[in-house]
């Protein structure tokens, strides 16, 4: 069992965790994941990595709430315990004397990019950051990556900071550095990595991008994380999960993205509380001539939300 020392929302719907595990402290590496799993006989998810602390023997993940799984570690708390955390897995980022690297990041990118960033700076190179989110709101770390990179640039789709727009709007960043980039690196949700990668084709700049498909195992047993890159079958748990964004089939992969949307976001949708819960078994017990369980309380009419079946 892996104690949690922190587990809280730091904006919206956007949740850090830090948890004890030393032996995944010890070894991580910039743009390594590790897959956990929120409760016994619970689904295994992967998360990168957005910080660590070796001496303390902990690791720091930010994640969004956006299923069921991290919907239900979204409401552990400190003291509480993981029963899996595995790591670390995939491979290292590669951290070289690039020159000027342009780092993207979004949403839970933000976070995963922070490392990146610090092992980048300590090999002496120029490091900006570029962070978009819908709102000014849903920004974090801002005063982490200002105190160690050379410039922090925002997008947000409403205006309300920086340029108003999307990741479209990264070669004006670029231009208005004044100096050549010589790699871009894009984390966060696949439209994010695609629409980057989409930026910076046309300006030939390498551009990698940190793949999140659906794993279980993390160790290229299962299969599930099969991407196209190049036109190859790749396996993103073992020889990513970091790729060259210009060469990923996007199409392929969001599709295969959405394989456990219904199981996934669909329950969230049509969940009931503990509450209403208990009163539905109630009422099903009543209707079978069952005696409710002491201490269980009364069924209650409740009219239930029809679904179409469409996710948003």
């Amino acid at each position: 069992m892996f104690r949690i020392l922190a587990c809280r929302m730091i904006v919206p719907n956007m949740h850090i965790l830090t948890v004890e595990a030393p032996a995944v402290a010890r070894e991580v590496q910039p743009g390594q994941f590790i897959i956990i799993r929120a409760e016994e006989e619970g689904e295994r998810i992967p998360l990168s990595v957005s910080d660590w602390d070796r001496e303390r023997g902990t690791v720091t993940t930010i994640f969004m709430s956006i299923g069921r799984t991290t919907h239900r570690l979204a409401r552990l708390r400190s003291g509480e315990y993981l029963p899996t955390v595995v790591g670390p897995l995939g491979n290292a980022s590669e951290i070289e004397h690039f020159g000027t690297v342009l780092l993207l990041g979004g949403c839970y990118g933000i976070g995963s990019l922070y490392p990146i960033a610090r092992a980048l700076k300590e090999k002496g190179n120029r490091v900006f950051v570029v962070i978009e989110a819908r709102s000014s709101y849903l920004f974090y770390w801002e005063d982490r990556y200002r105190m160690l990179v050379d410039g922090v640039h925002h997008i947000t789709r409403d205006g309300s900071k920086g340029i108003k727009g999307h990741i479209g709007r990264v070669p004006e960043i670029l231009a208005s550095l004044g100096e050549p980039v010589d790699r871009v690196i894009i984390n966060g949700c696949t439209f994010c990595l695609k629409r980057g990668s989409d930026a910076t084709r046309a300006l030939g700049i390498t551009t990698i991008v940190d793949l999140n498909p659906i794993m279980i195992d993390g160790t290229g047993m299962c299969g599930v994380c099969r991407v196209t890159v190049g036109g190859e079958t790749k396996f993103a748990c073992v020889q990513g999960p970091e790729f060259d964004g210009h060469e990923v089939d996007w199409e392929e992969l969001s599709q295969r993205r959405k394989t456990y949307m219904a199981e996934e976001v669909i329950p969230l949708r049509t969940s009931k509380c503990e509450e209403h819960m208990h009163g539905e078994e109630h009422e099903r017990k009543e209707k079978h001539g069952q005696a409710a369980a002491p201490g269980e309380p009364p069924g209650r009419e409740r009219k239930q939300p029809q679904h179409t079946g469409e996710v948003s």
